[in-house]
């Protein structure tokens, strides 16, 4: 029987079982989340170091590069012997994997401001911390954005993994079900869990344009 005609009895699977679905998923989120929010708080004032410290750019960078390069199922059996088994390992895991779009992205989004708008501004008197503030991050603010929506879309597939490690999520249904040959219970799991990525995708789009907007009219507000 093919994935289409599996589709309704993963939908009764589902209503069999709306409880833990909801159990599930709040958890999926919540790892979702707090990995994404804990690692905007890093990696956007790292990226803002790097651009005003390039000796340490080099550093950062590596840093983020060997964050994203291990597996963040490798990460959440590193941290294991220490944290044990449960939700916080499985964030670890997930908060590290998150950092690198960010980090790049604030890095980028800072960079590419025109010299020639920084440079106006600096002959305007203003300070490195008002050039920062007004202009190089309102202009910026779309690309680390964008960097935000790519950590969030990739996170929402890595918390999968968080059943390995006793963390929860919809992981839990998708390897029970693959273990028990249970394709509605695998399709019950998987499926929501692609809905979430393409409509927080959808969602950080839009903000992501309406962000564009405003940017651009703090910036020209700043240097009128």
């Amino acid at each position: 029987m093919g994935l289409v005609e599996q589709l309704p009895a993963a939908w009764r699977y589902l209503l069999e079982n709306q409880t833990e679905f909801v159990e599930l998923l709040t958890t999926h989120l919540q790892l979702v989340v707090v990995a994404v929010v804990c690692a905007i708080l890093v990696a956007v004032p790292a990226g803002i170091l790097a651009t005003r410290r390039p000796r340490l750019k080099g550093y950062i960078l590596g840093t983020g590069n060997v964050a994203q390069s291990v597996p963040t199922i490798a990460i959440i059996f590193l941290v294991f012997p220490v944290l044990g088994i449960g939700f916080t390992t499985a964030l670890v895991g997930l908060f590290t994997y998150a950092i690198l779009p960010i980090l790049t992205n604030t890095i980028a989004g800072i960079e590419d401001v025109d010299a020639s708008t920084v440079e106006a501004a600096r002959g305007m008197g203003m300070t490195d911390w008002e050039i920062l503030k007004q202009i190089q991050l309102p202009l910026a603010l779309p690309v680390i954005f964008a960097g935000i929506r790519t950590a969030s879309v990739i996170t929402v597939g890595t918390a999968y993994l968080a059943f390995f490690i006793g963390g929860g999520g919809l992981g839990l249904w998708v390897v029970v079900g693959i273990k028990l040959f249970n394709m509605p219970q695998v399709l019950a799991g998987a499926i929501p869990g692609a809905l979430l990525a393409i409509g927080m995708d959808s969602l950080f789009a839009l903000v992501e344009r309406r962000l564009g907007g405003e940017g651009l009219q703090n910036a020209s507000a700043a240097g009128a």
